[in-house]
């Protein structure tokens, strides 16, 4: 049973940070396609630090899921920021 709840747990984490990676889509289609000033730059400056660390701490645990999961949520914040920095400093 435990080892049922643990496949389950890797298979939910796995698909989440996926999803999660998918969610950012329409805020970088906002920002880059429609030059929509849709996301908030302070925000995504703090969210691209936190999520940096959180990618660079997962390098150093040997856990592919973690490293993958972390690092797709610091480059879908990154890109959300250049676009965004880039779109008010063309206003």
């Amino acid at each position: 049973m435990q080892d049922f709840f643990l496949s389950a747990l890797t298979i939910a984490y796995g698909a989440t940070g996926i999803v999660s990676f998918i969610a950012y889509w329409p805020t970088i289609k906002d920002v880059h396609r429609l030059k929509k000033p849709s996301a908030n730059s302070s925000s995504y400056v703090l969210w691209t630090i936190t999520t940096g660390i959180a990618f660079l701490y997962a390098l150093t645990i040997p856990d592919l899921l973690l490293q993958i999961v972390a690092g797709l949520q610091c480059i879908a914040c990154g890109i959300v920021l250049v676009l965004s920095l880039g779109l008010a400093r063309h206003a």
